[in-house]
């Protein structure tokens, strides 16, 4: 009455890819035909004292433990889990796809409601707010959290009942944030004029003037869940200036789609993690000096490891029922294949979650980003490689991150987030031309 039943055992060898199920009251029984079936096996589980993990009763262990031929140990079962999830069968691609062609969906939405609005198209009708709550055709997106409640509505809608991580919807200079999920703030609006304050708002003079956005990035890090596995697609829009991009915006913008798109060409089996993540740090580095931000030799901007304040964290991560599919394993203490870097910096790999060479099978995002977060940029105030006078023009804008889901094939990649991120088709989209 009060929660839905569990299924039967029918129902279950229909929900759950297993060969067989059975009560729990049957496991005793099932020990003790293995024990006679496998003579000196070897039994393993999960770690049994830790508080991650269901207690095992004793009494199942008890015919293990007393027999003169079987041994268990928890030693190895956890590790060898978590190995074989860094490589994705068929069954568990299907579900990725599908998640991300789900939350593909969620961000062009969002994006073409902030494009309708900038064309006028969302209108609200007789009574709307006032004698009766806003319909969803009458939503704009004026703070993060409508951005994020249109985000996950679009993918409940389609069946995903789970985020697969907290929506990070931020704007402007939050956008440096890199794991911001208040999502509780309104976008930047635009300078008061003279006067502004004169009768505006009273309804005896007439409707308050037209509010104008300032010019301002939004960076949307959501991905849903299907069938426990998960999304993690990140898009950074323009809001404001006609749903186009700034000049400056376009350029930072442009740089970090150099960065992801010649990082997805350079991965294939074998090619180890931490060379893409030095790739980024050089196209950053080439980037920033092209635009004026780096000055001097870029050998030598690159070994001062100053790139890092502003593009701290890892190219990306394994990906798959977990949304860091599993630290343990793409990340191992004892690491033999980290490559010897004589050209970048030590910083550039503090932060990585994987350090593994590429193998077919793995599922991968691929998320370079640049940030101007004023406490990251406290380390290079001294430095003699940033023009400091042209960084105070970059500043306010917050951050910039495009981030998709990449499945490692026998020659190359596939590209399952099928959102689009090129500058025009993104300015075309959020400003209402298409």
């Amino acid at each position: 009455m009060w929660s839905v039943p569990p299924p039967t055992i029918e129902e279950a060898k229909h929900l759950f890819d297993v060969t067989d199920i059975s009560y729990s009251s049957e496991l005793q029984d099932a020990i003790t035909l293995l024990l006679l079936s496998h003579p000196e096996a070897v039994f393993h589980t999960l770690p049994r004292n830790s508080p991650q993990f269901p207690t095992l009763p004793e009494e199942y262990m008890a015919a293990i433990v007393t027999s003169e031929t079987h041994t268990a140990t928890d030693a190895y079962l956890l590790s060898s889990l978590h190995k074989s999830r860094l490589i994705k069968d068929e069954n568990e691609i299907t579900m990725l796809r599908h998640a991300n062609d789900i939350s593909s969906r969620a961000h062009e939405t969002v994006m073409r409601v902030l494009g309708n609005a900038v064309q006028g198209k969302i209108a609200q009708g007789e009574g709307a707010g006032i004698d009766r709550p806003l319909l969803p055709g009458e939503w704009l997106i004026e703070k993060e959290a409508e951005a994020e409640a249109i985000f996950v509505a679009s993918c409940r809608r389609e069946g995903a009942v789970h985020q697969a991580y907290l929506p990070i919807v931020a704007a402007s200079r939050r956008a440096a944030t890199l794991h911001y999920c208040c999502n509780d703030r309104e976008f930047n609006w635009g300078p008061v004029k003279p006067h502004d304050h004169l009768n505006h708002g009273a309804l005896a003079h007439g409707p308050a003037p037209e509010k104008q956005l300032e010019p301002q990035l939004l960076l949307i890090d959501a991905g849903c869940e299907w069938d426990c596995y998960s999304a993690d697609i990140t898009r950074t829009m323009p809001v404001g200036n006609g749903g186009r991009f700034t000049e400056k915006g376009k350029q930072i913008y442009s740089l970090v789609l150099e960065m992801q798109q010649k990082s997805m060409k350079s991965l294939r089996p074998g090619v180890h993690w931490d060379t893409i993540q030095l790739l980024c740090h050089q196209i950053l580095v080439e980037g920033f000096l092209n635009i004026g931000l780096f000055k001097g030799p870029k050998d030598e901007i690159l070994r001062s490891g100053i790139s890092s304040a502003f593009f701290p964290h890892g190219v990306g991560h394994s990906l798959g029922m977990d949304v860091h599919d599993v630290p343990s394993a793409s990340k191992p203490t004892n690491n033999t294949t980290i490559p010897q870097d004589t050209v970048g910096h030590p910083s550039f790999y503090t932060y990585l979650r994987l350090r593994l060479p590429l193998a077919e099978g793995m599922f991968v995002t691929v998320e370079p980003g640049i940030y101007f977060h004023e406490h990251l940029l406290k380390a290079v105030e001294e430095s003699e490689y940033v023009n400091h006078d042209l960084l105070k023009e970059y500043r306010g804008m917050g951050g910039v991150r495009i981030e998709d889901d990449i499945l490692i094939t026998s020659d190359g990649c596939e590209n399952l987030t099928k959102v689009r991120s090129d500058v025009e088709w993104l300015e075309s989209v959020c400003s209402g031309e298409i």
